[in-house]
């Protein structure tokens, strides 16, 4: 028997790749695909269903709720019930680690959506985060493959984490948690300010269990010596099928097939959007003077027209009781337009997006500008200014708002793409 276990927000097109290798088999196949809201189309769903024995159970993302629980528990019964005999294919993507989602007793699927919109909001990087998400679930930190021993398990990673830390992409369900422990959640809990007087507090029930843990009360996560992971042949082994290298260098030979001489600044940019976007614009401000006479010459990044592409994953720090919109991406553009529009830098365009087509909690994917930009907005809509939005963390509204009264179209919206490597940043000069 072959079990294909996928979720994360390119779930379903990879749950639709593996079953049209192993229909072709002969072997009993079925499975569970946990997707995004709107992630998979109708076709899609019926396919999976009726050609390959998958059943398709939609969830929220980036904040689990009753549906995540119930697919996450479907999948892990699934695999509590496989043998010796049985090979499950998991396939996992970046948003897995809110869609695969089974709250660890006492916990209450109450506490984990407290407890995840905390860690959003303190700008904590994704990989911290799962850090903390693996102690407090049935599934995560290597629990799933541990439950599904002494079946075989393959999975296939697509990764959208700075590094491609392996046992950090969906907090690692099938791999061992040898990078961590309760003294690390323990002590991120007090450096991002998650304490139960903290600006971020997480839930008392998620903070008492944290300390039973770091006082040796509660097991931890499977590690390398669990029977799972130490056999001889490996009966886990874990393949990356994608990352946001892939991504970032198919973006640089398209720049070069239209004629822009392009430069790869790496795919490990983090940090706040805000800085991220200024040394965005100073290096197209250098550019930018090699046009003219400014003793630079002899030190050029780029020849003109240039390229600069990057990619990584940002972060933004939402202060309490703020209601603003927007994502990093969208803060990353609107922090440059303003920037580029300081320094009077005109002839200048900057990307910021998101490969899955979503940025934060909106029907965006991330935005576009140029210097021009905040000028032409604030035009459009005279009672919302850049700053504004800036200070408030809505950069969805200013950039929305334009597009719904004038013919400029700032906000980059593809819909939901199929993959989820991170981020793409591109300077055109």
């Amino acid at each position: 028997r072959i079990r294909v276990f996928s979720f994360g927000k390119a779930s379903a097109a990879m749950a639709l790749a593996a079953g049209e290798v192993i229909s072709s088999s002969g072997k009993q196949l079925d499975g569970v695909t946990i997707i995004k809201d709107d992630h998979a189309t109708a076709e899609e769903i019926e396919l999976l269903k009726e050609k390959y024995n998958i059943v398709v159970r939609p969830a929220s993302h980036p904040v689990p709720d009753a549906r995540s629980v119930a697919g996450s528990n479907e999948i892990l019964q699934l695999a509590k019930i496989s043998d010796s005999r049985t090979l499950i294919i998991a396939c996992i993507s970046g948003g897995g680690s809110a869609l695969f989602c089974s709250p660890r007793e006492p916990l209450t699927l109450e506490d984990l959506m407290q407890t995840n919109s905390a860690l959003l909001a303190s700008g904590m990087p994704i990989e911290k985060m799962n850090v903390i998400r693996k102690r407090l679930e049935n599934g995560k930190g290597g629990r799933l493959a541990a439950t599904a021993f002494p079946a075989t398990v393959l999975t296939l990673v697509l990764s959208d984490i700075i590094g491609d830390p392996i046992d950090l992409i969906a907090s690692g369900p099938t791999v061992p948690d040898d990078g961590s422990g309760w003294d690390d959640a323990c002590r991120l809990v007090k450096e991002y300010g998650l304490e139960a007087d903290g600006e971020y507090a997480l839930p008392d029930t998620v903070l008492k269990l944290l300390r039973l843990g770091k006082e040796g009360h509660l097991k931890d996560t499977p590690k390398s010596s669990h029977a799972a992971f130490c056999d001889s042949p490996p009966l886990c082994q874990t393949v990356l099928v994608g990352n946001n290298r892939a991504a970032v260098m198919a973006a640089a030979n398209e720049a070069d097939r239209l004629g822009w001489n392009p430069v790869v600044l790496g795919t490990r940019v983090d940090g706040e959007a805000s800085i991220v976007a200024g040394t965005y614009v100073a290096m197209a401000e250098m550019l930018s003077e090699q046009r003219g006479d400014h003793g630079i010459s002899r030190y050029q990044i780029a020849k003109l027209p240039a390229a600069i592409i990057a990619g990584g994953e940002t972060v933004v720090t939402i202060p309490a009781g703020c209601n603003g919109k927007g994502g990093r991406n969208q803060e990353l553009a609107l922090s440059a337009a303003i920037k580029l529009k300081e320094i009077g830098l005109r002839d200048v365009v900057i990307a910021s997006c998101g490969t899955d087509g979503t940025d934060g909690p909106t029907d965006a994917g991330g935005a576009i500008v140029d210097g021009a930009s905040v000028d032409r907005i604030e035009k459009t809509i005279s009672c919302r200014s850049a700053h504004d939005a800036m200070k408030n963390h809505d950069a969805y509204h200013f950039f929305h708002d334009a597009t719904a009264n004038d013919t400029s179209h700032h906000l980059i919206q593809t819909g939901p793409t199929g993959t989820n490597v991170a981020d793409i940043m591109i300077t055109l000069v």
